[in-house]
C-alpha cells in the first residue's frame, strides 16, 4: 500500500494506522501499528522557522510518548524480518 502524506490539519494519530507519513522538511515519520519508523534528516536552525520546526516535532514526540504511556506494553515485539520473494530472471 503506498504512504501518503499526513495532511497538517490532522493531527498526528501514532500507531493508528500502516499507511500514513508526517514529513517535516526532509524528515520523515512513517506511522505504523506497531511501529513507528523514522527517516532522514532535519536541520534546526537558530531562527523562527527552527523553532517552527522544533514545535511540530516536539509535539509529534509528545503524541507518541502519550500513546505508549497509555498502553500495557510488552517487553518488546518481534523484528519484522524481510521476506523476500522469488523472482523470474529476466536475463536468463
Amino acid at each position: 500500500m503506498p504512504r501518503r502524506k499526513s495532511d497538517p490539519a490532522l493531527p498526528f494519530r501514532p500507531f493508528a494506522e500502516d499507511a500514513g507519513v508526517q514529513t517535516l522538511a526532509g524528515f520523515s515519520i512513517e506511522n505504523g501499528t506497531q511501529r513507528i519508523a523514522l527517516h532522514g534528516s532535519l536541520d534546526l536552525t537558530r531562527d523562527r522557522a527552527g523553532l517552527e520546526r522544533a514545535r511540530t516535532l516536539k509535539s509529534l514526540f509528545e503524541a507518541i510518548v502519550a500513546t505508549l504511556e497509555a498502553e500495557d506494553l510488552p517487553d518488546s515485539i518481534p523484528d519484522e524480518a524481510e521476506t523476500a520473494e522469488p523472482v523470474r530472471n529476466p536475463f536468463a
